[in-house]
């Protein structure tokens, strides 16, 4: 079955539902945790070392606050939207019709507004007066460098997904997914964070942007991450999961 044909936009009563909008917020709660531990950790390491660069110990520092923020967040949100914590995570699964559109987009803007609530606070309450740190390209690496990145992490990201918590076949290992997930993104940090800032994420890039009205090559961390989920997507559901083991959404009626 094409990846396109599972596609749903779902039922006009879903963009009023009440469990939709607890969803969304379950998203916006899980976003403003994770992004107010990971962009904290950050904040917190260039409170400590104001004049350095990221050391290994401050890399090291960074990549297991976002692996343990997304862990946490993840296992916390399961049951009430799926855990996504990430626009990118979403749209893997509204393309391979494991989520509705209309909810989709619910979720994304749950998930935006909780990532620049984050930065707010984190702005006010730990760096007032200086700008919180924004994702950006890190010294001579180029933007299809940074694009094919963030692709590639985010590829690694959604395909971990769908194979830990979205096929049915996962068994036991679903029982650990958060802790999975959660490494996969401390993996991807040790990777990308002197080259991107390792997002894999577009919300835990826009809030941070917004707040500080930076948008400098901000477009690679939407673009990067949405074609990684694509491809995860593509691959995974579009080859591992038949038919019989696709657990399908209410179809097109809107």
């Amino acid at each position: 079955m094409a990846i396109t044909n599972k596609i749903a936009v779902g039922h006009r009563t879903e963009a009023t539902s009440p469990d939709a909008f607890k969803a969304a917020l379950a998203e916006f709660i899980a976003v403003f945790l994770f992004v107010f531990i990971g962009l904290g950790s950050v904040s917190a390491y260039f409170k400590i070392s104001p004049t350095e660069d990221v050391t290994p110990a401050g890399l090291v520092g960074i990549a297991v606050a976002h692996g343990l923020g997304i862990a946490i967040t993840v296992a916390a949100t399961a049951n009430l939207s799926g855990g996504h914590v990430n626009p990118a995570v979403t749209f893997g699964l509204i393309l391979g019709g494991h989520i509705t559109v209309l909810r989709g987009f619910l979720y994304w803007i749950g998930q935006l507004l909780g990532a620049v609530a984050a930065s707010l606070v984190l702005k006010w309450l730990i760096v007032t007066g200086e700008p919180i740190a924004v994702h950006g390209l890190g010294a001579g690496v180029s933007v299809w460098g940074g694009l094919v990145l963030e692709i590639v992490l985010t590829f690694a990201l959604v395909f971990v997904v769908y194979a830990t918590a979205v096929d049915p076949k996962k068994g036991s290992i679903g029982v650990i997914a958060p802790l999975v997930i959660g490494f996969t993104v401390l993996a991807g940090h040790f990777i990308g964070v002197p080259y991107t800032g390792a997002s894999m994420n577009p919300a835990r890039s826009f809030g941070p942007a917004l707040v500080n009205l930076n948008f400098v090559n901000h477009w690679i961390y939407w673009v990067g991450p949405f074609i990684g989920a694509a491809i995860a997507t593509l691959v995974y559901d579009g080859l591992f999961l038949s038919p019989e083991t696709h657990t399908p959404v209410p179809s097109n009626d809107f």
